[in-house]
């Protein structure tokens, strides 16, 4: 079944689509690209108990919007940290320095849509960064 712009309709159960292992971080693509005609794409990001994130960063060509759906999320927005449990709902507009971690002692997972879309094409450097250098412990003192 496809819509009016030639796109398909996407059903996943929990826990399917396109993973990305980094260390104590997992990433799940649920959708990108073709599939959103690049207006947005949909991941969910879970973190391992006392896990940094990707660090700080801004993006100048849309929003991060997140909703907690596990645990207790660490939210970096400017230069303030902000603990986000379950349900909690965060949008960053472009331009502000932002970052997640899990500060916790349980998995912590969320969901993240970024608009526009075609983030999954930096995935496997991102992949490839985290290798190099894995997400440290962290905790409520950091």
């Amino acid at each position: 079944m496809t819509g009016t712009d030639g796109r398909s309709v996407i059903i996943l159960e929990a826990g399917e689509g396109r993973r990305y292992e980094m260390g104590n971080i997992g990433a799940v693509f649920k959708a990108d690209c073709g599939e959103t005609a690049d207006r947005y794409s949909i991941s969910e990001w879970w973190l391992e108990p006392h896990t940094s994130g990707p660090g700080a960063h801004v993006h100048d060509d849309g929003d991060d919007v997140f909703f907690v759906i596990e645990g207790t999320m660490s939210f970096l927005v400017d230069d303030a940290w902000r603990d986000v449990e379950r349900g909690g709902f965060v949008l960053v507009p472009s331009g502000i320095r932002h970052d997640f971690e899990n500060r916790s002692a349980a998995r912590a997972g969320l969901l993240n849509f970024s608009i526009p879309g075609a983030f999954e094409g930096y995935m496997p450097s991102i992949v490839e960064w985290f290798r190099e250098h894995p997400p440290h412990r962290v905790s409520w003192e950091s």
